[in-house]
């Protein structure tokens, strides 16, 4: 059983990954939290809980909200890709009540790292806000995580904000570099491997059309506005972090030293390594898993 606790920005690309993990045997969601980042806090919560009601998992996780902004600079968010609530602004979505569990994210992280220890991976798929306090709360707790597991960075290619940073990354460098220096077992998923893994509008058409109902209509909907954006084709940023926490073996993984600059560079540095980088990917493997589980 692979467990996993996952904090997220709901996010075009994150529903995607929710979704592939909640279809994945094997795999449970203990938790989710939630952070400001593709939409700002509260966005982000409803739209996890827009997610919930769709998609009803068992177990149905715990949720907690955390960080409304980044540790040392005002929110940049990324409505232009997403649309204007982060779910390619239908305007149809239920209602739905957002109501997080009575603790915040940083205290279920630290609960779940304490609890389950080594037994635990968490995936972060947006700014590393919450992790970044949850390892200056408890950096012992944090550090005995089997495996954490991060989209975010541009470590050999071109960003996707600027010309050497990452969203996630730019949006908060100083929790970024704190993360790095934490000592975790950080597996990092950057742009170098998330732009190998991509899929056409047709090829998602095809694959939710073979299992028709409420979740592939809407997957096929909220997922409009960023083919649209994107020519056709969707980089699958957040789902290869969730397939690499699933299934290592779906990476090429390279040990090295990084440190993060002010706009959120990810730049190789000399000295022993803090983290795994995803230099590659078994492209068809992950993509026919993803299609086969949403």
């Amino acid at each position: 059983m692979t467990l996993l606790v996952i904090d997220t920005d709901p996010g075009v690309d994150d529903a995607l990954a929710l979704l592939l993990a909640w279809g994945s045997p094997g795999v449970r969601v203990e938790a989710i939290t939630t952070v400001a980042g593709n939409v700002p806090l509260g966005q982000c919560t409803v739209n996890l809980f827009r997610l919930l009601a769709l998609r009803r998992p068992e177990p149905w996780p715990l949720v907690a909200a955390g960080a409304e902004a980044p540790l040392a600079r005002p929110l940049k968010t990324a409505e232009g890709y997403h649309g204007a609530d982060g779910l390619g602004a239908l305007g149809d979505w239920p209602e739905v009540e957002a109501r997080p569990g009575p603790s915040g994210a940083v205290e279920l992280l630290v609960e779940k790292a304490r609890h389950h220890g080594a037994r635990l991976t968490l995936v972060a798929l947006g700014p590393l806000t919450n992790i970044a306090l949850a390892c200056e709360a408890d950096p012992a707790a944090m550090r005995r995580i089997g495996r954490v597991v991060a989209m975010g960075g541009a470590v050999d290619v071109r960003g996707n904000v600027t010309p050497t940073a990452e969203f996630n990354v730019h949006v908060d460098p100083e929790a970024a570099a704190r993360v790095l220096d934490a000592g975790l077992s950080l597996d990092l998923v950057p742009l170098d491997a998330t732009r190998r893994a991509t899929v056409t509008r047709a090829e998602l058409e095809r694959a939710l059309g073979a299992r028709p109902g409420p979740v592939a209509t809407r997957v096929l909907a909220f997922t409009r506005h960023a083919f649209a954006r994107e020519g056709g084709r969707l980089s699958l940023h957040d789902p290869l972090a969730i397939g690499a926490a699933i299934d290592e073996t779906l990476m090429e993984w390279e040990p090295a030293r990084l440190t993060i600059g002010s706009d959120g560079e990810t730049r190789r540095t000399p000295g022993p390594p803090n983290c795994r980088v995803a230099v590659g990917v078994d492209t068809a493997r992950f993509v026919r898993l993803l299609l086969e589980r949403l």
